[in-house]
């Protein structure tokens, strides 16, 4: 690839209780990696928007990540035990270290307005990397205010702040227009990936085709579609 100045923007839908949401973002971050080094000295701005894969999910569930997946939905405990450690090992070929036995399975509303708050501090990749972490390695409780605003302060955000952005719904409205983008753009399940408002890449897919989205919107610059164009999606490989 050629060098370029082409400054790309990458909107990624996704949930803090989605596992492939976070090893998605390693492998876009891997992609990055290898899309810069092939020549790219543009800039690459991610944002993140919210999603809730689970909205009736009690902010405290009364049992293991198992038992809300069987139910949830509707197989055999045997069988979403297989489907975790299946999920564990392809996590640790990323490099994450997942812990379904310690995990605590929340509703996820508050940690979106959490992150929304960190936009406005420009901190909001670095808070959607500690919640992740937390949350699928550190057997931590993302749903309560109080946890949160623990979360925020140990990335460097003010706590006062946090607590008072989240116990006041300050970013509620924020998090309900990601939502109703993500019905716009026809988005049912996340991660999903969306590159310079016209290329969209469902799912935690090889970074290789990462790179290929973003050197075709690199090639496509100059007929980019409108923003509030659909855009148009590569399928989920997994």
């Amino acid at each position: 690839m050629s060098e370029t100045t082409k400054n790309i923007k990458v909107d990624i839908w996704s949930d803090i209780a989605c596992p492939w949401c976070y090893i998605g973002k390693r492998r876009f971050e891997d992609a990055l990696a290898r899309f810069e080094a092939a020549g790219f000295d543009g800039t690459v701005e991610i944002e993140y928007h919210s999603f809730e894969l689970a909205p009736d999910t009690p902010v405290d569930f009364e049992g293991s990540e198992i038992d809300f997946l069987a139910k949830h939905k509707g197989m055999p405990a045997d069988r979403v035990q297989q489907m975790l450690a299946q999920v564990t090992e392809i996590a640790e070929s990323v490099g994450l270290h997942y812990d379904f036995d310690a995990l605590q399975h929340t509703k996820t509303l508050k940690a979106h307005e959490l992150l929304h708050f960190a936009k406005s501090q420009g901190r909001q990749l670095d808070m959607k990397e500690r919640l992740l972490g937390a949350y699928f390695e550190e057997g931590k409780h993302v749903g309560r205010v109080d946890d949160l605003v623990d979360l925020a302060a140990e990335i460097g955000l003010d706590r006062d702040e946090a607590r008072h952005a989240l116990e006041s719904g300050e970013f509620a409205a924020d998090v309900e227009a990601d939502f109703a983008q993500a019905i716009a753009y026809g988005i049912q399940g996340v991660p999903f990936f969306v590159v310079d408002s016209r290329y969209g890449v469902s799912g935690a897919q090889d970074p290789a085709a990462f790179v290929q989205v973003l050197e075709q919107a690199v090639a496509d610059a100059a007929t980019q579609a409108s923003e509030d164009a659909s855009p148009e999606v590569v399928p989920d490989a997994r």
